[in-house]
């Protein structure tokens, strides 16, 4: 499949990187604004990546898409839903303006994510502005093993601190031929310890939460495997919007006015006596937390698990994201003076010294 109808703007914002950078400008790097909540708010001058835009190629037999960073999100899974392929990770967008470029600088990944796979994961190269000037290209459009940091991949998760991103190539899936989704009344307790029963079993669980009154599983496979783990399981089988709401943070349990805390631990020490109200994804290992609690004994307990905890309602905590330990924090200040000494890409985004 050839390049969809877009624009190349490449130069234009290497252009505008290369002025900020003389000037000593810190910039916010823009999309769609759908992640702008995650992370701290950046003071800078906008560089809008919108309109670098298109899909510059696709070859479904060799399950490899390369996009340009503005493209939005619903573009490219059109695309690919036209050959019957995904992105695995299934990441959110939360807006209908959601980009390439923000899905891959954010790197939240939807329910399927213990199953398939991260953002990071499905990252097989990318072109990044760097904060010396240049436009540079890592990795490529094959699944390899290299020493060393995989820069391409460092973007994912990076929040646009590291560069600007402006090409990203993705590997794909082919979408699954079959899909049920099950719901089966139990308590929390309950539904952990069976979720980490099921998970020992060739059973094709793809997502797996509990909402509180019942645990739901997505089934995906063959027409032959779905149907026998639907028989073997049992439960009412329900619509599977579910799964798209629970991505999108749309079920009625988000709507809750207190502010939203996501716990990501080890799936076998599930935190279950946390202060308000919990939505079980991941198969346990990622809670979904409604609460007025300190940010102090959330953390705490995300770490007892195993974990982190992040807020993601802005204004709650000065840092939404979990401190780092002190040797993680140095790795974070080396890479970012390697890739963006001045200092100029979403100052302050992830942390306030970042």
């Amino acid at each position: 499949m050839g390049a969809a109808s877009g624009a190349d703007l490449g130069e234009v914002l290497l252009a505008q990187v290369r002025d900020a950078l003389a000037a000593n400008r810190p910039l916010r790097i823009e999309g769609g604004g759908s992640k702008a909540f995650h992370g701290r708010p950046v003071a800078g001058t906008p560089l809008d990546v919108r309109g670098h835009r298109g899909i510059v190629s696709y070859d479904p037999s060799e399950l490899v898409v390369t996009v340009r960073a503005g493209t939005p999100l619903a573009e490219l899974e059109a695309a690919l839903d036209a050959c019957g392929q995904m992105l695995a990770c299934e990441p959110p967008h939360f807006t209908p303006h959601a980009t390439v470029g923000g899905m891959t600088a954010a790197g939240l990944s939807g329910p399927r994510r213990p199953w398939a796979g991260s953002v990071r994961d499905f990252v097989l190269g990318c072109r990044v502005i760097t904060g010396l000037g240049k436009h540079l290209r890592f990795g490529g459009e094959v699944m390899k093993n290299v020493a060393g940091y995989d820069v391409s991949r460092l973007m994912a998760g990076s929040r646009g601190c590291l560069g600007v991103i402006t090409e990203v190539s993705f590997k794909v899936l082919p979408k699954p031929r079959a899909t049920s989704t099950l719901r089966l009344e139990m308590g929390r307790a309950e539904a952990v310890q069976k979720l980490a029963e099921w998970s020992r079993q060739p059973l094709p669980i793809s997502g797996a939460a509990h909402d509180g009154e019942a645990a739901l599983l997505r089934l995906e496979g063959g027409e032959g495997s779905v149907s026998a783990a639907r028989g073997r399981l049992g439960g009412e089988e329900v619509a599977a919007v579910f799964w798209t709401r629970l991505r999108e943070l749309a079920l009625p349990f988000f709507a809750d006015p207190r502010p939203l805390w996501r716990l990501s631990v080890a799936s076998h020490r599930t935190p279950l006596t946390l202060p308000g109200d919990a939505l079980l994804d991941w198969g346990g290992a990622q809670l979904w937390l409604k609460s007025e609690a300190g940010a102090d004994a959330i953390r705490a307990a995300a770490t007892a698990a195993g974990g982190h905890a992040e807020c993601l309602t802005p204004g709650t905590v000065d840092s939404p994201l979990q401190p780092l330990p002190e040797t993680l924090q140095r790795y974070h200040r080396q890479l970012k003076a390697q890739l963006d000494p001045q200092g100029i890409f979403n100052p302050g985004r992830m942390y306030d010294w970042l």
